[in-house]
């Protein structure tokens, strides 16, 4: 139904006069078809649905209250406008024709002019409807492309980014993929836990995952003496690395100024400056314990934690999955959540598949299928 002149309108009437009459004064203007009881007219809607009923009730058979109540029970009929066209004129008879759902009531003997009236006004209303939800969806539709691209194009902002810290960084672009994913499998798994479920709604999940790139972004503010060193850290210079967490904390924080407390970094913020921190309260930078720590942190930590393990460096082979499952669970509750431990306990097949899927070099591959016998 584009305009009106497309409308289809359906005469149901026993009476043969009345059908002539009504048909005559409408079929100028619409597409116009008759049935003679409601037995037929359940059967011609059946078979292509009108823009409008005009509805005698007394009928035999199936009389037109019942027809209506039909009609409004289906889904696919439900918002056909039902306008009753009858002798009944009790208010009682109104009454229960307006609480069936019909939009109109017109008494018999009807006024040629007013029935054509009362139509055109219902078909307006309804392609009226009509177009705007055909714009609605359409709109929707445009938010839906418009919000994808956003969080397309943040994504990929954020993988850049990470991507050219990772430059100065003896640990590979792999870790970025492998390290998504684990902290979406963890939280996607934990977000039915009450102690998670408040937290770890859908959209969360999404910025977590996106955001876990970053957690080692403040690396780019630490000498290439201490960050590329293949020897064991003095004191100092291993203060100095620990540092990286504040300034990841601070460059995210500053972007987060420009954007607002809601931006898509808020979290990722939080993980920079969390990822560090230690169920027992002996990590850095802040000595947080238990659930002080951000949740963030506490999934990052055990991401980060696994993917170091199972990851080639430049100062060691990558360990078995099997060991690096063993040293997780050793932690548990000392490094490591303990609900955040039994989410990956569950999901480690699923840990494996991910480090395998995008592992940087073959030594790690033949470590991930082997459970024992590879070299740390």
């Amino acid at each position: 139904m584009d305009d009106l002149s497309h409308c289809t309108v359906l005469v149901v009437d026993d009476t043969e006069t009345n059908r002539e009459i009504l048909a005559a004064t409408l079929d100028k203007d619409y597409e116009v078809s008759v049935a003679t009881d409601g037995k037929s007219a359940l059967e011609i809607i059946g078979e292509k649905t009108p823009d409008l009923v005009l509805l005698d009730i007394r009928m035999p058979g199936i009389d037109g209250y019942e027809v209506c109540r039909r009609l409004k029970a289906d889904s696919n009929t439900r918002d056909i406008p039902v306008v009753f066209i009858t002798g009944m004129n009790q208010v009682q008879d109104k009454t229960r024709g307006f609480k069936l759902g019909a939009v109109d009531y017109i008494t018999k003997p009807f006024e040629i002019f007013e029935v054509k009236a009362r139509v055109k006004t219902h078909l307006i209303n309804t392609l009226a409807k009509k177009i705007l939800e055909d714009r609605t969806i359409n709109l929707e539709e445009e938010v839906k492309v418009r919000t994808r691209e956003l969080s397309l194009t943040q994504e990929i902002t954020i993988e850049c980014i990470a991507s050219l810290a990772e430059t100065r960084d003896p640990e590979t672009g792999g870790h970025i993929k492998r390290t998504k994913e684990y902290v979406r499998a963890l939280a996607e798994h934990l977000k039915s836990h009450p102690k998670f479920s408040d937290f770890l709604d859908d959209e969360t999940i999404d910025l977590l995952q996106m955001s876990a790139p970053l957690h080692d972004i403040g690396k780019v503010g630490v000498p290439d003496r201490i960050l590329l060193s293949c020897e064991k850290l003095t004191p100092d210079d291993w203060e100095t690395m620990k540092k990286h967490s504040v300034y990841g904390r601070d460059a995210l924080l500053a972007a987060e100024a420009q954007l607002g407390e809601n931006s898509f970094l808020r979290f990722a913020k939080e993980i920079a400056y969390s990822h560090h921190e230690k169920w027992d309260g002996t990590g850095y930078p802040q000595g947080l314990k238990g659930e002080e720590i951000p949740i963030s942190g506490r999934l990052m930590a055990l991401a980060d934690v696994y993917d170091a393990l199972i990851s080639k460096r430049v100062y060691k082979l990558p360990m078995p999955h099997a060991k690096a499952v063993e040293i997780i669970k050793k932690d548990k509750g000392k490094h490591f959540d303990p609900d955040v431990v039994d989410a990956f306990l569950e999901l480690e097949d699923k840990f494996r598949a991910f480090a395998l899927r995008f592992a940087d070099f073959d030594e790690e591959k033949t470590a991930l299928r082997n459970p024992v016998d590879s070299q740390e």
